[in-house]
């Protein structure tokens, strides 16, 4: 039976997948617990299959934009695929899932400073396109690894991790490209954790449906949007999702995470006026100045 609250919370939970790549275990799998009172077992094994069916809608979109480095998702997908599938076997056997979460809460915390601190410096990135990467194949293949074996234990990271490792490698892949490539190599690797989870884990047909027929739409709205939409709007919304993701992670209450967001959102509005006006004042100085001697001349 379809749960039509579930698919409310899903469709939104996949637009924000759709418009910045993450999020769907870090937010759908604690919407699922949280809200709904689904066992930790049964949301992470019906998250990951509905995941393994909304990611490829949002990957082909960007496919069709020319988003998407093709050579990055196959060195991430050959470290993620053989691990996600025995990270499922990792959890199982050593109940390791609250440390990773715990970890990778602290990590996405640290991941949204570094952001932060980059735009408040003006630091320019994502000049090249996607084809015009140069990539460093081991990094990138551990990369894959530690965020496969991540996925597997708590369905959480394929987007999450893997994102904040593909900015710190790879700080000129502009921000739809950094979406779009992470959604693709997305897709197998989620594939292969659902996989583990349909033969050893808790699914439920009903609650996944449930997903699907609210994130499969939401995913490709998201996903078009993201396409299209500024750079630096991408990565303000990025900087979002890591802190809220960041926050559930770490167990923060509903009532502490809704007033820190609200809270990074106005900082955020103010930052960008700041900037906006520092700017502007620099740009009205280099006017004054005048153009150069050969330009005199």
């Amino acid at each position: 039976m379809i749960d039509f609250a579930l698919v409310a919370g899903s469709f939104v939970v996949a637009i924000v997948v759709g418009l910045t790549g993450m999020g769907g275990g870090a937010l759908m799998t604690p919407m699922m617990m949280l809200f709904f009172n689904v066992p930790p077992l049964a949301a992470v094994s019906s998250d990951l299959v509905a995941s393994a069916v909304m990611k490829p809608v949002g990957g082909v979109v960007h496919l069709r934009r020319g988003t998407v480095n093709l050579r990055l998702v196959g060195w991430l997908c050959a470290g993620s695929v053989p691990a996600a599938f025995c990270g499922v076997f990792l959890a199982r056997a050593f109940a390791v899932t609250d440390a990773v979460k715990y970890a990778l809460g602290v990590a996405l915390l640290l991941a949204v400073a570094g952001m932060a601190l980059k735009g408040w410096l003006g630091t320019r990135g994502g000049s090249s396109s996607a084809h015009e990467i140069v990539v460093r194949p081991i990094p990138t293949l551990l990369v894959g690894t530690v965020g496969g074996l991540v996925v597997g234990v708590s369905s959480v990271g394929s987007g999450s991790l893997i994102i904040v490792a593909l900015l710190a490698l790879y700080p000129a892949l502009k921000a739809n490209q950094l979406v779009g490539t992470d959604l693709v190599q997305a897709v197998p690797l989620v594939a292969s954790a659902a996989l583990g989870h349909l033969l050893f884990g808790d699914f439920k047909m009903e609650l996944t449906l449930s997903l699907l027929v609210g994130s499969i739409p939401g995913v490709y709205l998201g996903a078009r949007i993201s396409s299209r939409a500024p750079g630096g709007l991408i990565r303000a919304l990025l900087a979002i999702v890591l802190l809220a993701s960041a926050l559930k992670l770490l167990d923060v209450g509903n009532a502490v995470t809704v007033w820190l967001l609200v809270a990074a959102c106005a900082v955020t509005f103010a930052g960008w006026r700041l900037r906006d006006g520092v700017l502007a004042r620099r740009g009205g100085a280099n006017a004054a100045v005048g153009p150069p001697q050969e330009a005199r001349r």
